[in-house]
């Protein structure tokens, strides 16, 4: 009777078994929770045509944007938990969890509902202006803040997204009051303040290093803990007196939590040999993003520490009201 239980059991998992060792037999898809132009698919979009090396399927990118990544990154939590649906994620994935309650509505979503696979990229913000503006130096900046409080505004990636986050930081440690203006990503907030609607705005090195090599931007400050190798010249807002002031745009792979092991399993592998692949390792140097690489357990002890830092940045910045 056992003998014939044990089969009837292998019988039914046997299918899903086999299913899990030929993972993948059809495309994946990799869901950018920003539009083109941002770090999410600037990091996304090489580092998936890398990791069809090693699954020997196509990787195909999807922008699925709006509310600043929440759509995107809520559809990737609610994705059937078969490796078919991946997420390239920024740091603001821990941010709506805790910013949605503070406004009085549900959390679409719990970091609980991913599975981490790997950290790709951690660059330290950089604050920057229109190099044809006025300013010249943070403190210049500043002082036209306090000059004229509320006037001066900023582009972000969205209500609360990285780069809104981030400037708030700033903002509240320099006791300056600034004006948002959200968009629907990093790409068109840098587009705004190249076509001067915005003043400032805050950005992972990477998303706007042509802009500044071309003239078109300035960069004034930036929240890393040391200065980018990079860029030299340009001062932390720590060394400045901002003790508090430490923001990274991060990328991230995960996946539903429920995926099965063997095919996590799969996906650390291949995003750790696309990592080392030197063709992702060119197209992150052409941007000048350097490489992060940490495995799922490293990565998620990173990430609980980095999301109860911005639990305390976005309770501060607290309710906010969308215009």
């Amino acid at each position: 009777m056992r003998r014939q239980l044990l089969a009837a059991v292998l019988l039914l998992i046997a299918p899903a078994l086999q299913a899990q060792d030929a993972y993948p037999v059809k495309p994946v898809t990799m869901i950018a929770p920003f539009p083109p132009g941002g770090i999410a698919d600037i990091v996304g979009r090489p580092l998936a045509a890398s990791m069809e090396k090693t699954l020997k399927q196509p990787v195909l990118v999807v922008n699925r944007t709006g509310a600043g990544g929440a759509v995107g990154t809520t559809a990737a939590a609610r994705a059937a938990p078969d490796g078919y649906t991946i997420l390239m994620s920024l740091s603001s994935i821990s941010i709506f969890p805790v910013s949605d309650p503070i406004n009085g509505k549900p959390a679409p979503y719990q970091l609980t509902d991913f599975a981490p696979i790997a950290l790709v990229t951690a660059d330290p913000t950089i604050l920057v202006v229109s190099a044809d503006g006025p300013y010249k130096t943070i403190h210049e900046f500043i002082a036209s803040a306090r000059a004229f409080p509320g006037r001066m505004n900023y582009s972000s990636s969205g209500v609360y997204g990285t780069l809104h986050v981030a400037m708030e930081m700033f903002a509240n440690a320099a006791g300056i009051k600034l004006f948002h203006v959200p968009y629907q990503g990093g790409g068109p907030a840098a587009a705004a303040l190249l076509g001067g609607q915005v003043h400032a705005l805050a950005s992972g090195p990477g998303a706007v290093a042509g802009q500044i090599k071309g003239g078109k931007m300035r960069a004034l400050a930036g929240w890393g803990d040391q200065r980018l190798p990079a860029m030299p010249e340009l001062p932390t807002f720590k060394e400045l007196g901002y003790k508090d002031v430490e923001f990274y745009i991060w990328s991230g792979v995960f996946v539903p939590a429920a995926t099965p092991a063997p095919i996590i399993q799969r996906l650390r592998d291949a995003v750790r040999a696309a990592v080392a692949d030197p063709q992702f390792k060119g197209a992150m140097d052409k941007v000048q993003t350097p490489v992060a690489y940490l495995d799922a357990p490293e990565f998620r002890t990173f990430l609980a520490r980095d999301a109860a830092r911005l639990k305390v940045a976005v309770e501060k910045i607290g309710k906010v009201e969308e215009k």
